[in-house]
Order: structure tokens, then C-alpha cells, then sequence
């Protein structure tokens, strides 16, 4: 969040309007590829949902999304003085299908925003650019957020011309198709907010079919718990054993859903001034990731976001991509982590060790290292690799 003030903003409609168009001018020169404006407050059908989401636990291990609901269900809690929220979108289409990805076992699948930098410091750093140049022209006062603070964007940026929330729940547009970043500019102003883009989805389910683990119960209703995103980025604790398979090599985050949407023929590619995906994971070898230790880690994802999940649940999550590999020359790197620090790496270990050995190599692994094993969730991985081990 960053904040700019001054006193006395416009109020005639003529200068209001000029005020906009510039806006969206100077919102297009900051690189931003479309703008929208809602009213800083959510409807009622809006917050009624998001409780029941909550009630309902499908937030999984996301607590702050409950312990901060009442300022996510009132924006203006977070800041009584706002009076409209202006929406930016900027693109971040990938240059080619990321599910083409999706089959290369010997390869992590990274999430296509994932690939390059942190967003939210190059949003921000265009948003910053936008929201000054608004203080300049208006006097205003004004706040921007770029999906860190308690605010429900999505749901805001649905009540504007920016697009509409699609049945996979991210926001959806008829220009940009499901790839785009948002950022928000909370503001004194009072603009006229935009008509609301309407749906466009129809019976059209693309995205509910393509996820491969189940996660929405219903269109627009996505259970966190089942999701890869969440489970791969969110999730601090051991996988379970029901989503791995389905992993396949997505380790860090999911497109499938994002990548189904038919709306996406209208996307447009990552400009210059956007985030340009780092060759380097595109399709980074399950061999080279393996063999991180949290310094390679802290050094290879050096201001990217996935530096953030740390060291041991990303390896987590890709020795779950090398189990599904069924690759054997993963198999030292493998074997080398059966006896890592991190009990979240070694229950992993064991579950792809034992889908790429026979049933004679798990046991002897098993009876090596299990005496000694002072975690119950590697303890239960061995258990299990009693029925699971390759005949």
C-alpha cells in the first residue's frame, strides 16, 4: 500500500471528466493495457458469498482471509474517506500455450505471472506513477494496493467495465482475454463509476473441466484446498496424497483454468513494459531444481515470488513432479533427499522414490532410515510405501 496526498479536489462533472481522460491516457503511457472505475463498496450478494466461502472452510490454511473479512467485505473500512476505486489491468499473456508445458515430465511447470519477477513491484511501481499524476491534476488524496492488502479486487474490478468474474472466479476480459494483473487506486474522488461489464461466460464450462484435481464445486465457487495454486504456493504443510498424481509437474502454481478460457483468442502477449518470462523457467530440468539448497534457491529466484514459498516446499513440490516423472536419472537426487533436513523434502523423497524403484529397493531404504525417523508425516510415507511400491 502507498499513499499520496494533498487537499481540495475538483468537483464540477466537466473537470471530473477531463480528470478521467487523462487518467486513462496517462494510465496507457505507465503501461497499464485497460482502465476501470467502481464504487469503493461491494454488493450485498457479493459479501454473502464470500462468508459462506469462508464458513464453508475453503479458504484451507489462509487464515488472514478470515481474520481480515470485515475489511475485505467493506472497502471503505480500509480507508473510510474513499469514494471511488480506480481498476488497472496490465497483461501478462504468455507467447506461447503454457499447457504445451504440461507434458514434459523431465520439466517444472511454473505458473505463466511466475516466470519473471515480482508482480506486485512492477504493478506498483506503474500504479505509484498513475497515482501521482492524479494528485497532481486533482488534489486528491488517494491509496494504491496491488493484491497485498485486505481488499477483494476481483469483486471490485467486476463492478466496472474491466471485465467480469468468470466461472474459474479470476477475472475475465473481452480484451485481454484471463491473463492480466490488477492493481487499485482507492481515491477521494468522486468518479462515476463505469457500467458493469456483463458476463460473458455463458454455458461455457472450459475452465471448470480443465482442472485436474476437482477443485470448484459449482461454477464461481472454488474450493482453495483442492487447488494446485494454493496447494503448491499456499500450502506449508505435506501434500495429500489424493492431488499428487494430478500435480503432474506443476510446481508452482496452475494455469489450466486460466489457459481453457476461449476468451484468451483476444489476449494479448506480455508487452515490453510488462513482465517478459525469464527463459530459464519456461521449462526448467526436475534435475537442476533437485539439487537447490537454500542458498542456489535464494539466488536462482532472486526477486521472483516464488522466493517467497522458500526452499523446502518448492523441492516438496518438485519431488512430487519427478515422482509423476518416473524419470530415472532423478533417482540419486531423490535418494540424496531421503535424508534432507526439511521433513517436508524427505516425506516427499519417499513417495517418488518408491513410484521409481521396486518394492525390494524401497524396503531396504526403508528399513535404513525409518528407526531413525523422528517426523510422523515421513514416518506415514514409509507406512504407505508398503502397498504403493512398484511390483
Amino acid at each position: 500500500m502507498a499513499r499520496a496526498s494533498t487537499t481540495g479536489a475538483p468537483s464540477a462533472p466537466s473537470a471530473l471528466s477531463a480528470t478521467v481522460a487523462g487518467l486513462r491516457e496517462e494510465a496507457r503511457a505507465a503501461g497499464f493495457d485497460a482502465v476501470g472505475i467502481a464504487p469503493a463498496h461491494l454488493s450485498d450478494e457479493t459479501v454473502a458469498r464470500y462468508r459462506a466461502w469462508l464458513a464453508a472452510g475453503c479458504h484451507g490454511d489462509m487464515q488472514w482471509m478470515a481474520e481480515t473479512a470485515d475489511r475485505r467485505e467493506t472497502p471503505v473500512t480500509l480507508w473510510p474517506e474513499a469514494k471511488s476505486v480506480i481498476l488497472l489491468a496490465m497483461s501478462y499473456g504468455p507467447d506461447q500455450d503454457p499447457a504445451l508445458n504440461v507434458p514434459a515430465a523431465d520439466c517444472g511447470n511454473i505458473s505463466v505471472y511466475a516466470r519473471n519477477k515480482d508482480y506486485h513491484d512492477l504493478v506498483k511501481k506503474r500504479l505509484k506513477r498513475v497515482a501521482r499524476w492524479l494528485v497532481a491534476q486533482s488534489g486528491a488524496d488517494v491509496k494504491v494496493f496491488v493484491d497485498t492488502a485486505p481488499v477483494l479486487e476481483k469483486p471490485i474490478a467486476a463492478q466496472s467495465t474491466l471485465g467480469w468474474q468468470g466461472k474459474h472466479t479470476n477475472l475475465v476480459s473481452s480484451d485481454l482475454g484471463s491473463w492480466f494483473f490488477i492493481g487499485s487506486i482507492f481515491t477521494t474522488l468522486a468518479l462515476k463509476a463505469d457500467p458493469p461489464h456483463r458476463n460473458q461466460c455463458g454455458s461455457c464450462q472450459a475452465c471448470l473441466d480443465a482442472c485436474p484435481t476437482d477443485a470448484f464445486t459449482g461454477p464461481y465457487r472454488l474450493d482453495a484446498r483442492r487447488c494446485i495454486s494454493y496447494l503448491t504456493i499456499e500450502h506449508k504443510g505435506h501434500i495429500p496424497d489424493e492431488f499428487r498424481v494430478p500435480m503432474g509437474n506443476r510446481i508452482y502454481g496452475c494455469d489450466d483454468c486460466l489457459a481453457a478460457c476461449p476468451w484468451n483468442k483476444f489476449a494479448q502477449e506480455a508487452s515490453e513494459m510488462a513482465l517478459q518470462a525469464r527463459d530459464d523457467l519456461k521449462s526448467p530440468p526436475l534435475s537442476d531444481l533437485l539439487a537447490f539448497d537454500d542458498a542456489a534457491f535464494r539466488s536462482f529466484f532472486q526477486g521472483s515470488p516464488i522466493k517467497r514459498i522458500g526452499r523446502d516446499r518448492f523441492i516438496r513440490n518438485a519431488l512430487i513432479a519427478a515422482g509423476n516423472a518416473h524419470d530415472q536419472t532423478l533417482r540419486p537426487k531423490i535418494e540424496t533427499l531421503l535424508q534432507d533436513e526439511s521433513p517436508l523434502v524427505r516425506a516427499m523423497a519417499v513417495w517418488a522414490f518408491q513410484r521409481l524403484v521396486c518394492a525390494e529397493e524401497v524396503a531396504r531404504q526403508r528399513n535404513r532410515l525409518m528407526p531413525t525417523e523422528v517426523d510422523a508425516g515421513v514416518k506415514a510415507e514409509w507406512l504407505r510405501s508398503l502397498s504403493q511400491s512398484r511390483q
